[in-house]
């Protein structure tokens, strides 16, 4: 199960609330997450759309700045993963080699 920043948990809540049009699969594979962690997100933030937004309405794409903001947490996630597997791989060798 991965940890993601309380920060993170806000900026993927505040993305659903800015793009009425888009739909919580539509942002969760923006941002690379799993559809039911952002909808659960949603839901403990009690975040809700501004009226008059429908879900189904034609989705906005993504700016550039966003589109690149969900490519930078997607490589920094990436690099997280490999480095806790080499750490952990680091870790392993190192208690083989004591006799």
């Amino acid at each position: 199960m991965k940890n993601y920043p309380p920060e993170f948990k806000a900026d993927a809540v505040a993305l659903y609330q800015s793009r009425p049009g888009a739909t919580i699969r539509q942002i969760a594979a923006d941002l690379g997450i799993n559809p039911e962690t952002l909808r659960n997100w949603i839901r403990t933030a009690g975040a809700s759309r501004p009226r008059g937004h429908r879900a189904d309405a034609p989705a906005q794409p993504p700016t550039p700045l966003e589109g690149e903001l969900a490519a930078a947490r997607k490589r920094i996630r990436e690099l997280e993963e490999e480095r806790e597997i080499l750490r952990k791989a680091a870790k392993y060798f190192a208690g083989e080699t004591r006799w």
